[in-house]
């Protein structure tokens, strides 16, 4: 799969003068969608369309390549779209390699990672969709006025107030990140064709700079996130990772059917992340409170050492690292629920999957982006991957 992103950064803007170039927490906006990109194992080449010079030179010095953009496609009313189409026919032009795959990225989004991009590729692939946007989950309630100036809710029922968390889930384009196939992108000449997903951003990473007071905002939210990356939190060196099974490596739905039997949905893209995580030589181990064959089925599916029915799992955890001399200190536990805790707090490096519930966010070290069952393992693995790789 070769995959591009393609970053347009013109000159020129109203709202900021020069915003490209801001100075924000001691670099220039652009060099931090570059960095997001270029820190990606899935993109190949990170292409910068532009029409100034001095943006041109400093992408070259992050790393980036650069096309320059033509004035006619330079102006307020251009789209990205257009600049997007000519830096694909300049790649066609030059007879080089066309891409599978394009990833959009916008440089008003700087707080955006590179895991949040490949996050939006994984989706994008897991879901066999022809494009993808991120987006911030929504809890508001949206008002609207009618024809007679009367207020009318458009998300829920006035008449019948829910708590913000039993809305039915919502979510804001945050303007970060599009990926698309390629082929379908030429046909059509937008963004978003054939069958659409959602990437999902946490919310403090999806700030954009419109205003000039939002670069204050995102300037401390910088500051925050120096403090705050995931990969300095995981243990070194690290000797296992527990998992917890239901809300982990399955959504936490479960499908009853009329002979007892259960079934529940996994994501094949935590198999690849298991399969990564196996070639380091990690130890893993899956405890469950539920006694149930699919697990076991799953768990044998993946090489995984699985205990099952395990009230206490905080006690037969111990026991395990006991027996197998592992220091709990070099230890990830992966949970979502209450009766995690316990397990949580035994070791170095608790994670919590990015739908658990506030208890175990309030202990984990770190909170991944996607929730169990939806891509959180892979999410994991690949940070594993990446602490490995940088040493």
């Amino acid at each position: 799969m070769h995959i591009i992103t393609i970053i347009p950064a013109r000159g020129g803007s109203k709202g900021i003068p020069r915003k490209n170039l801001l100075p924000l927490h001691g670099f220039p906006l652009l060099s931090y969608v570059i960095k997001a990109s270029t820190g990606s194992e899935y993109i190949s080449r990170t292409i910068v369309s532009t029409d100034d010079s001095e943006i041109a030179s400093i992408a070259v010095k992050l790393g980036a390549e650069v096309v320059i953009r033509p004035q006619d496609i330079s102006g307020d009313e251009a789209s990205s779209e257009s600049a997007l189409l000519h830096v694909l026919q300049t790649l066609i032009d030059r007879n080089e390699k066309i891409p599978d795959m394009i990833v959009f990225l916008q440089c008003t989004s700087p707080l955006m990672i590179t895991e949040d991009i490949d996050n939006a590729i994984i989706i994008m692939l897991g879901k066999k969709a022809d494009s993808c946007l991120s987006v911030s989950p929504s809890h508001s309630f949206l008002w609207k006025e009618n024809s007679e100036e009367h207020a009318v809710g458009i998300n829920h029922d006035p008449r019948f107030r829910k708590r913000r968390q039993d809305l039915e889930p919502q979510y804001r384009e945050n303007g970060a990140i599009y990926v698309m196939k390629t082929d379908g992108f030429l046909k059509v000449g937008h963004r978003f064709f054939g069958k659409t997903a959602l990437s999902v951003m946490p919310p403090e990473r999806s700030w954009e700079i419109d205003e000039p007071f939002d670069v204050f905002i995102i300037e401390q939210l910088l500051k925050q996130q120096d403090h705050d990356q995931p990969v300095s939190r995981l243990p070194c060196p690290l000797e296992a990772i527990i998992f917890d099974f239901d809300g982990v490596f399955t959504d936490n739905h479960v499908y009853t059917a009329q002979d007892g039997s259960e079934i529940v949905r996994c994501y094949r893209g935590d198999g690849m992340g298991i399969e990564k995580l196996k070639k380091q030589n990690i130890p893993m181990l899956v405890i469950s409170k539920e006694k149930n064959a699919v697990v076991s089925a799953r768990c044998k599916k993946l090489g995984l050492e699985c205990i099952q029915g395990s009230e206490k799992k905080d006690i037969f955890l111990a026991k395990w690292l006991v027996e197998k001399g592992i220091n709990p200190d070099n230890v990830i536990y992966v949970g979502n629920d209450l009766n995690d805790l316990s397990s949580m707090n035994m070791v170095g490096c608790p994670v919590a999957v990015g739908d658990a519930v506030p208890e175990v966010k309030s202990v984990a070290k770190i909170i991944l982006i996607r929730y169990g069952g939806m891509g959180a393992i892979r999410e994991l693995s690949d940070l594993i991957c990446k602490r490995i790789r940088s040493g």
